[in-house]
């Protein structure tokens, strides 16, 4: 049984959906297939849940009637039989009815706002289903908030998800699909809440782990992961594969493809993840999996948004206790750290979250001197395979790099990743630099990184 997720601007609009029927009904395998919200339809549910908080009541209604027009001519173009616009209209008018009703509640609370976003995923699969029932396809619908839970630290259990869903797919083994919901899912108080966003993604790893499923597929508009991000860099290209720690990497830094969480159900249950492109399904795509290439380089991310702060011990030699101090206070923020070099007196780390940098820094100041923060930084992350026997991948990235300042290098720790700190300004002169110097555009166009 494999499993199919297929994002917002892949059920968008009605010919997409006809589409992905005919993806789906000519692979003959067993399968489940987790959609995402329409395309915008989580932005204009979370705007609408804006509109409710400051108790613009005119101005909700709008975004109201505004969406439900938008959904009223998406299933009479969806559609073809008169049976079928009648239940899609039911469909349409039984969740708006809920959209209005939770967003007349005043307090309108975190707890509405997560009742409220759950309803693109709630419309996009059951007007789906109605539409493989119209077109004769053996299907079923099994809501995700039956079996996606998360803990009290908001992770998802992987063991609720294995047994209530091994149930619920046991009473229906004679039908083919099985339609579910992405990013959706209940809190330990059985309240809707969500895998936050892009979280469809994830939902889809959890699944494929948890009915350990032959492949986890991944459809987008792209034709898999790039070699370098595709809107800085014009001579970028599809990797044809990755490892999961590779793949975790650019997910973690930058590449927007695939959700940063994604990879580590599939890696603990060893279940490939294959991502495809919805426009071009002929495309291989970039599989993801134990075994990868031994081609030393394979990617390029960035991500941006980073805070560096530079800490330096007070007592100077013989530090001892001092790094346990520094992340014990970032640890008691529930703050992230993404890249750290230290020495012996001193260490430097960076974040991409701030909400609690003030905090942060008066407890750090309180036993070390601070330098001035570097804020809008980027971290610049060459992924690929660099065990300790590897030659000249360190001299190859900082001879590509010999015209950027560079404020902090993180090389070692892992066998996947060489990361950069740089100023965002130099970002797009990094990427293309890198680009240029790793990268034979020419070689991977007769197939070294695509499908021959």
């Amino acid at each position: 049984m494999q499993v199919w997720k297929f994002g917002g601007t892949s059920v968008g609009k009605p010919e997409r959906m006809h589409s992905i029927r005919t993806l789906i009904t000519a692979d003959k395998g067993r399968k489940i297939v987790v959609l995402s919200a329409l395309s915008g339809t989580t932005n204009a549910l979370l705007s609408m849940g804006e509109s409710a908080k400051m108790g613009n009541d005119a101005e909700l209604a709008q975004k109201i009637v505004d969406l439900r027009t938008h959904y009223q001519v998406f299933i009479q173009e969806l559609y073809s039989t008169p049976e079928s616009l009648a239940k899609g209209q039911n469909i349409v008018e039984s969740e708006f009815s809920f959209i209005q009703s939770v967003t007349s509640l005043r307090p309108f609370t975190l707890k509405q706002e997560k009742e409220l976003v759950a309803q693109g995923e709630l419309l996009s699969t059951q007007l789906f289903q109605a539409y493989l029932e119209e077109q004769g396809e053996s299907s079923v619908l099994l809501p995700a908030l039956d079996f996606m839970l998360i803990d009290a630290d908001q992770e998802p259990v992987l063991s609720f998800t294995e047994e209530k869903l091994g149930e619920m797919l046991r009473q229906h083994t004679n039908k083919q699909l099985v339609i579910t919901q992405g990013f959706i899912c209940r809190n330990p108080r059985g309240e809707v809440d969500n895998l936050k966003r892009g979280g469809s993604d994830y939902t889809a790893s959890l699944i494929g782990g948890a009915i350990r499923a032959e492949e986890i597929q991944i459809w987008t508009d792209i034709d898999g992961m790039h070699n370098n991000d595709p809107r800085v860099v014009k001579k970028t290209f599809p990797i044809r594969e990755l490892a999961f720690e590779e793949a975790a990497e650019l997910a973690y830094f930058g590449a927007k493809i695939l959700h940063p969480s994604t990879i580590t159900p599939a890696k603990l249950r060893g279940v490939p993840v294959r991502l495809k492109n919805t426009m071009e399904p002929a495309a291989f795509g970039t599989l993801i999996a134990d075994n990868t290439s031994d081609r030393d380089i394979k990617a390029i991310a960035a991500k941006d948004g980073i805070t560096a702060i530079y800490i330096h011990s007070t007592r100077m030699l013989n530090a001892y206790g001092f790094l346990r101090r520094v992340f014990e206070i970032f640890e008691k923020y529930k703050t992230p750290v993404d890249m750290i070099t230290t020495s012996e007196v001193s260490v430097s780390v960076t974040i991409d979250n701030p909400e609690h940098l003030d905090e942060i820094t008066a407890e750090l100041a309180q036993f070390a001197d601070l330098e001035e923060h570097d804020r809008d930084q980027t971290i610049i992350c060459i992924v690929g395979n660099f065990s300790a026997d590897k030659e000249g991948i360190a001299l190859k990235v900082l001879e590509a790099m010999k015209a950027i300042p560079i404020r902090m290098i993180s090389y070692g720790p892992s066998e996947h990743n060489i990361s950069l700190l740089v100023h965002a300004k130099h970002k797009a002169e990094a990427l293309n630099a890198l680009n240029e110097r790793l990268f034979h555009y020419e070689d991977a166009m007769k197939g070294i990184f695509t499908a021959p």
